[in-house]
């Protein structure tokens, strides 16, 4: 992998971890249209790394109360509101761990296809923009209980069909139930912290379990540049959703599933 492909998928990664179109649709466009190959084990762990710095470090004053309001909620009894988003932000990491368990090899083997992607980017696309369009808009994150927390967790675990996107489809449940979109995706955000560091700890297993050779300037380089723009998809992301809303990502993500089938109907 040469560098300038390290910084084009790290900043793809980095861009499409936190809007709702789909990280896998767009990280198989360079390998479909250049010819480009897998990035390899190494370099998921190092973009793992820097997208999970990006979210933990943005939302670094939620991330310490929230810890902070769970340890208190267990060793005193803590009932606070910030102890209860914890707790709802637990529960819903708990479907999309067991999918992963018992489907992760189904998916690898049956799901990861050029097909598949470009057909879940138009179907949940179409789907956000219709609870996007219907939506109450009346709830922040700190209204959330454990029923809703759980089928945003059911929700979540189904992005990892290739081409549904884990933000889009929580978000997607988010707004189902009533959510502001900032507040959907706050939630969305702050539940992907503990998916990202799980993911990355069982993609650094395997790789010390490999013995694979890496070269540390490109893991260098995917850190760097998921890092940073993940932190600036973040910030522009909760700026602009009030305003705009999700047409934009769903116009975006129908053009993209159609592109997908154009090339690969031309191929």
């Amino acid at each position: 992998m040469s560098y300038f492909e390290a910084f084009i998928l790290a900043l793809i990664q980095g861009f499409t971890e936190f809007l709702p179109i789909s990280s896998s649709a767009h990280l198989i466009l360079p390998s479909a249209i250049f010819g480009w190959q897998d990035q390899g084990l190494a370099f998921d762990v190092a973009v793992h790394v820097g997208t999970l710095a990006a979210v933990v470090i943005y939302f670094r004053k939620e991330v310490l109360t929230l810890f902070s309001a769970f340890l208190a909620s267990i060793f005193k009894g803590d009932r606070s509101k910030e102890a209860k988003l914890a707790w709802m932000i637990v529960i819903a990491t708990i479907p999309a761990c067991v999918f992963g368990l018992l489907m992760k090899d189904f998916i690898e083997l049956y799901l990861r296809s050029a097909w598949v992607i470009a057909t879940t980017t138009i179907i949940f696309g179409l789907l956000l923009w219709y609870v996007d369009r219907c939506a109450l808009l009346t709830k922040d994150e700190y209204q959330m209980d454990r029923k809703k927390a759980l089928l945003i967790g059911i929700a979540q675990a189904l992005a990892m069909i290739p081409g549904t996107s884990r933000s889009g489809i929580t978000i997607t449940a988010a707004l189902y139930f009533g959510f502001t979109r900032e507040a959907a995706a706050r939630f969305s955000f702050l539940m992907s912290i503990p998916i990202i560091l799980l993911a990355g700890a069982y993609l650094g297993l395997k790789l010390m379990s490999s013995g694979v050779a890496v070269d540390t300037n490109i893991l260098y380089t995917g850190i760097v540049t998921s890092f940073v723009s993940a932190y600036v998809c973040i910030h522009v992301f909760l700026k602009l959703i009030s305003r705009m809303g999700m047409t934009p990502f769903v116009v975006y993500r129908l053009a993209l599933g159609l592109g997908l089938i154009v090339f690969l109907l031309a191929s």
